[in-house]
């Protein structure tokens, strides 16, 4: 990597942050990164009454229409200032806040399972994984645990970086599949400079990726992939074979994860280099 010190390898072509974990998120212009990643991001999770772990879509036969739900905040989220709340959007169309004195009552009957929205504070969580019967896979057509890292309700690291490189590669393997953004719910999306149609991130890991004039990121690892990238959502029909082509092709891997090693403001644009 060391020639591309000085190169821009693209640049930011899109942002994405979920402000309840595992529901449809927001789309971004612009935004503050923090050490927690983009500002706002897995801020609220809902926890389940029974055995208070996470809901998560990883366990899509327990939470099979956490997808169906869109979180969007109320107001803009500020740095050093207190989470806004939310507004979610149901699947019957309608909405709620998070300030609403019913809101626990009004999600616990669309999900059929008692519910309670928090807000990420100390302490660890944790959730449950589902593993289809697939190649490649650590485990199949069984259900993990797997504990959140403390005071988040991320599912390992705080930012998941994605290339349009890697997306038409994908594209190329398995053409009957959607590779679309949505299914992989990244926080970052660079389309390269160059043409490649390649796993461009994976060559990225223990390296800093500059984002704009503040932002560095340290590349810890690539992303394993899930039951997640096939689920059903919107018009995206649900699809195994999202899945088993990361499998097959790249190890199951969609993408890198980032810790943060300064944050600072990014925007849609910004050029994106490896230092």
């Amino acid at each position: 990597m060391s020639g591309a010190t000085q190169t821009e390898l693209g640049a930011v072509v899109s942002l994405w942050r979920y402000p309840v974990k595992s529901m449809m998120g927001e789309e971004l212009n612009a935004t503050e990164v923090s050490e927690r990643g983009l500002l706002g991001d897995r801020a609220y999770a809902l926890i389940d009454s029974a055995d208070g772990k996470a809901a998560t879509a990883k366990n899509p036969r327990k939470w099979p229409r956490l997808f169906d739900f869109r979180a969007t905040f109320i107001e803009p989220a500020r740095a050093a200032a207190k989470i806004p709340p939310v507004r979610i959007a149901l699947p019957d169309g309608t909405a709620v806040t998070s300030n609403q004195d019913d809101l626990n009552q009004i999600l616990s009957k669309a999900l059929n399972r008692e519910v309670t929205l928090r807000a990420a504070q100390g302490g660890t969580v944790n959730a449950e994984e589902y593993w289809p019967d697939m190649d490649g896979l650590d485990h199949r057509d069984t259900v993990t645990d797997f504990t959140l890292p403390e005071g988040t309700f991320f599912d390992c690291a705080m930012v998941h970086l994605l290339t349009t490189a890697t997306l038409d590669r994908l594209r190329e393997l398995y053409p009957q599949g959607r590779f679309e953004v949505r299914r992989f719910r990244p926080n970052i999306v660079v389309q390269l400079a160059s043409d490649e149609k390649g796993f461009a991130e994976n060559a990225w890991v223990g390296h800093t990726l500059a984002i704009g004039t503040a932002v560095r990121l340290n590349i810890t690892g690539p992303c394993g992939r899930c039951v997640m990238t096939t689920l059903a959502q919107g018009d995206l029909s649900w699809d195994p074979g999202i899945l088993r082509t990361a499998a097959q092709h790249n190890q199951v891997n969609v993408g890198v994860y980032a810790a943060v090693a300064r944050g600072g403001s990014i925007r849609r644009g910004d050029p994106a280099r490896i230092e």
